[in-house]
């Protein structure tokens, strides 16, 4: 997140002397947080391999089995499938609702600052 900021304000032709506000130079800049553009792509694509047919190779590979293996020491990272459920559970959709294509799209859709403003 710091470097994304970094890289608005230096579009804004900003510095930290400046001292202004985060959200303020977003709104100036007009765009929307990286995190949300990622997350939104992330569900875009998790969208569209869930509606393709169950005999495609892509949905294939899901049902392939790996075994579990010893992992390394400290925090593990966390799994696609986790990531996944984490951004359905902050947009507030289910599975349920992937065959609904316009539905998916209006709620996975992050708004740039230009584009929700009147």
């Amino acid at each position: 997140m710091v470097a994304e900021m970094m890289m608005v304000m230096w579009m804004c032709s900003f510095t930290r002397i400046y001292r202004i506000m985060n959200g303020e130079i977003r709104d100036l800049a007009k765009v929307a947080p990286i995190e949300d553009k990622i997350s939104e792509s992330r569900l875009r694509w998790f969208g569209h391999v869930k509606r393709i047919s169950v005999a495609a190779p892509l949905r294939r590979c899901e049902m392939i089995d790996i075994p579990e293996s010893k992992r390394g020491r400290g925090r593990h990272k966390k799994s696609l499938d986790e990531v996944i459920r984490e951004d359905l559970k902050v947009v507030g959709l289910t599975e349920d609702m992937i065959q609904d294509r316009r539905l998916w799209r209006n709620r996975t859709k992050i708004l740039d600052r230009r584009e929700s403003a009147p």
